[in-house]
């Protein structure tokens, strides 16, 4: 007589043995793709918190025009940023499609948390190191500072995007403590 569960005992760990020493396939780095000005980016899904449809930010008054305002995340007060308008793409309009990537990156004790405005987010790829090509040097901040490399997936390149770099507020803080200065130097 067969015992059946000794059977399906065995061939389980088989399978467990099999298993454990065969090596994991390394699929790369996770990246999270989206569109922008009809342009694929994409940035590291480790960083990226949460996604959320356009909704109205709190506007802050006399900041960078391509600050679009403030909004409240589980009580986190969130700078939310039109890169489109921060490196002078192009002039932004919402649509449905429209959403707000929240992102987030740590560096030593301080983390810095920004949403992004992009057109829509398109898919999560997996991208091995080996496979971005150095992104060409040509003088636009966008390119120069931000962007990782390149990558292409059946006929579509991907720009990935520097997120410790898009997430570098010191730019704001210059300007606010330009005018501050200059409103000080009025009275």
């Amino acid at each position: 007589m067969i015992d059946v569960d000794e059977d399906l005992t065995s061939a389980y760990l088989m399978e467990i043995e099999y298993n454990e020493n065969s090596e994991p396939e390394d699929l790369g780095d996770e990246y999270l793709g989206f569109a922008l000005e009809g342009e694929t980016y994409c940035v590291d899904i480790l960083s990226v918190k949460e996604i959320r449809g356009w909704s109205e930010p709190t506007v802050l008054p006399n900041a960078p025009s391509y600050v679009k305002g403030i909004i409240n995340i589980r009580g986190d007060i969130v700078p939310i940023v039109d890169i489109r308008e921060r490196y002078q793409l192009s002039e932004s309009t919402y649509s449905k499609t429209t959403v707000i990537i929240i992102l987030s990156v740590t560096s030593g004790n301080k983390s810095r948390v920004m949403g992004i405005v992009v057109d829509a987010v398109s898919d999560v790829l997996n991208i091995k190191q080996e496979k971005i090509k150095e992104a060409p040097k040509n003088g636009n901040r966008l390119n120069d500072e931000n962007v990782l490399g390149l990558y292409n997936h059946n006929n579509k390149v991907y720009i990935l995007l520097n997120v410790e770099s898009l997430l570098d507020l010191s730019e704001i803080k210059q300007y606010y403590s330009r005018q501050f200065d200059l409103e000080a130097v009025g009275e």
